[in-house]
């Protein structure tokens, strides 16, 4: 089949698209020119961390792309297995370093669904607050930077400045910005602090008004549209076979989000919509994430107007560690304390997966257990893994200037890519 140059660049996106990818998917292909091998990355600002894409072209239009990842590979799944469970903690902010606070309650009710553990109401509303924020967080910086992609730098600024604010809340509830670690199996670290509350009400509020600019700036942009819509196409049939999940799955038409489908943590307790779109393309993509960005503040406040009172971990004192006012100032809580860190909680055997939504999609823990204070497997479903897993399929028939565009659109963070 012969398409020439000219049909290839028609100005109309959709047209082009469909000629493209007729071509690349001929049994015979009469290339015109030669074809030429393009290393995109790993380290390249449009591929959102050490992702490598070896891409085929002929003139500026992709005939091929493969997805060369594993340069952020540090054995996470490998290291848990000679930890105790609330030691591996730390190691689950380094999977999705964007929302750490998600990939720790995540991980932590991984842990106590084999135990056989349920949270006090207060705990589990406090977990529900984090991973909004983490949601927050994550969306914030996946718009802006997405924006960016395709020239907005303006809107990275609004998205960013918010993204701060999430952040200086983290250290006034965990002590750290970024790398919280803030979950314990069966709990969390310390109740919310003094003026919490009230600094998270004040940052909520900002991000609206925020959202509302970056809502004006992009919404009937055609310099934005032009650049996203009907670029980057996921049908609902291929977004299923793929294995997305998360706003990318969402944004292709497939109302799918655990949240509603299999509530945690009292999710079902609280009222929100689930944001889905049908075009499938990277425009619907980015709808999908501001909408959620809205639905999120309203949980947040929901979940800050019925804060139960009560205790944020459980009363289970044999398995958790006391606390360290007692520890200093009693034997029997010293001995307990020494106890519980050295030989870490005592597992019964079984095997559990637990999936939790993630802002970027379905992060899974799966944990194999003999008993005892270590897993004797864990497996990570990591959301971006899957959802890049596409782009050998979706890339060709593009051109090279649409590459930022879906990948940006596709929000994937390396880190719990490559685990």
């Amino acid at each position: 089949m012969s398409t020439s140059h000219t049909e290839l660049n028609a100005p109309d996106p959709l047209a082009r698209a469909a000629k493209a990818t007729e071509l690349y998917h001929a049994e015979t292909h009469d290339m015109v020119g030669e074809r030429m091998v393009l290393n995109m990355g790993p380290s390249h600002p449009a591929t959102h961390g050490v992702l490598r894409l070896i891409l085929e072209l002929d003139g500026e239009i992709i005939h091929s792309a493969t997805p060369d990842v594993g340069f952020l590979h540090r054995g996470d799944e490998k290291i848990a297995e000679s930890m105790h469970y609330n030691q591996f903690v730390p190691y689950t902010d380094r999977l999705d370093y964007l929302a750490p606070l998600a990939n720790n309650v995540a991980y932590a009710c991984a842990v106590e669904k084999l135990m056989g553990w349920t949270l006090p109401p207060r705990g589990q509303a406090l977990r529900v607050l984090c991973c909004e924020l983490a949601r927050l967080s994550s969306h914030l910086l996946g718009i802006g930077v997405c924006a960016m992609d395709v020239g907005a730098m303006t809107v990275f600024l609004y998205t960013m400045t918010e993204r701060e604010k999430v952040h200086n809340l983290c250290e006034q509830l965990t002590g750290a910005r970024f790398t919280t670690a803030y979950t314990r199996v069966g709990g969390q670290l310390r109740d919310m602090p003094p003026g919490f509350e009230t600094a998270v009400r004040s940052f909520l509020t900002d991000c609206l008004v925020a959202l509302g600019e970056v809502s004006k700036l992009l919404d009937k942009n055609k310099i934005f549209r032009d650049r996203m819509m009907d670029i980057g196409v996921i049908t609902r049939e291929s977004a299923i076979a793929w294995g997305m999940t998360g706003p990318n799955l969402r944004a292709s038409g497939v109302p799918r989000d655990l949240r509603k489908d299999s509530p945690y943590l009292g999710y079902e307790n609280y009222e929100f919509d689930v944001p889905v779109t049908d075009e499938g393309d990277c425009y619907a993509r980015y709808l999908v994430r501001m909408e959620e960005v809205r639905q999120a503040v309203a949980i947040c406040r929901q979940v800050l107007d019925k804060m139960p009172a009560g205790p944020v971990n459980l009363a289970e004192p044999k398995s958790m560690l006391p606390n360290k006012e007692s520890v200093l100032t009693s034997m029997e809580e010293l001995i307990h304390h020494f106890i519980v860190a050295t030989q870490g909680i005592d597992a019964p055997p079984g095997e559990v997966y637990f999936a939790a939504e993630n802002p970027k999609g379905e992060l899974g823990f799966y944990i194999h257990s003999k008993g005892g204070g270590v897993p004797y497997r864990l497996k990570i479903r990591s959301p971006s893994f899957c959802n890049l897993s596409i782009v050998s399929r979706l890339l060709p028939g593009h051109m090279v200037s649409d590459v930022p565009a879906i990948l940006g659109s596709l929000d994937f963070v390396m880190g719990e890519c490559d685990r």
